[in-house]
């Protein structure tokens, strides 16, 4: 059985004091919105990159130091994903499979994006089973590409998921211009700070999926997730934020 109860702790403290940052800002915009009829939800600020986030799920995205073998829409849950298998370049037994969920319009905002993951595995696959999770963290740093001049830091979940045919080490997080986290409630409060300064937070739903050992110890895969996990959210912040 898989416990989340440490996962959670960590991150109770931080999640409270946003809650509480939020309640906030909602109560300080909420009483002038009141009083004019100017709601802050009923005049969303645009999404600046809906484009490049649209291109994404129809394109894929280019990821420095891995060449794209095949990459389509899928439907995936209540969704439609850019999968594409990606290959190392330099190293043909080194593969990957990339699901990406771009937001599609001003109204979507991160929900059960996991559980669609789950189920299409389980559906392509035969059973989707969890195991060995834990929660991980890396950093991207600043680069020419990059408009952001300090490092950035991402959450995600890391875990093992073994199917009839082939076990995965997989990554996953939910991109932003300048952070990543698994949970949408970051997403969440990021947005609505954005709506205060008239901007927007856009997002991508990300999981990797790395071929892994079967039935072997998820870490060993780590160091090959965390650096192109950290080259997929580089070129997510360069290409569609």
């Amino acid at each position: 059985m898989i416990s989340f109860s440490k996962f959670f702790k960590e991150n109770q403290l931080s999640q409270v004091a946003a809650l509480l940052l939020l309640l906030l800002l909602l109560v300080m915009g909420g009483i002038p919105g009141y009083l004019t009829g100017h709601w802050q939800w009923k005049q969303l600020p645009p999404v600046a990159s809906l484009k490049e986030l649209r291109q994404i799920r129809k394109t894929g995205l280019t990821v420095p130091g891995w060449q794209t073998i095949e990459q389509a829409q899928q439907q995936i849950g209540e969704h439609k994903w850019s999968v594409q298998v990606l290959q190392k370049e330099g190293s043909k037994e080194t593969q990957a499979i990339l699901l990406l969920l771009p937001q599609n319009g001003p109204m979507d905002q991160p929900e059960v994006e996991w559980t669609e993951v789950n189920g299409w595995g389980r559906l392509r696959w035969g059973k989707w089973d969890v195991a060995q999770y834990r929660s991980a963290e890396f950093t991207v740093k600043p680069s020419a590409n990059l408009t952001a001049d300090v490092e950035t830091k991402v959450e995600a979940r890391f875990f093992r998921g073994s199917t009839q045919q082939q076990t995965f080490a997989v990554l996953q997080w939910y991109a932003m211009p300048k952070a990543g986290n698994p949970s949408p409630f970051n997403w969440f409060v990021a947005d609505q700070l954005a709506q205060w300064r008239k901007q927007r937070t856009p997002w991508v739903g990300v999981s990797i999926l790395i071929p892994m050992e079967p039935l072997g110890q998820v870490e060993k895969s780590w160091p090959l997730a965390q650096s192109l996990g950290e080259t997929v959210q580089s070129a997510l912040m360069t290409a569609a934020f």
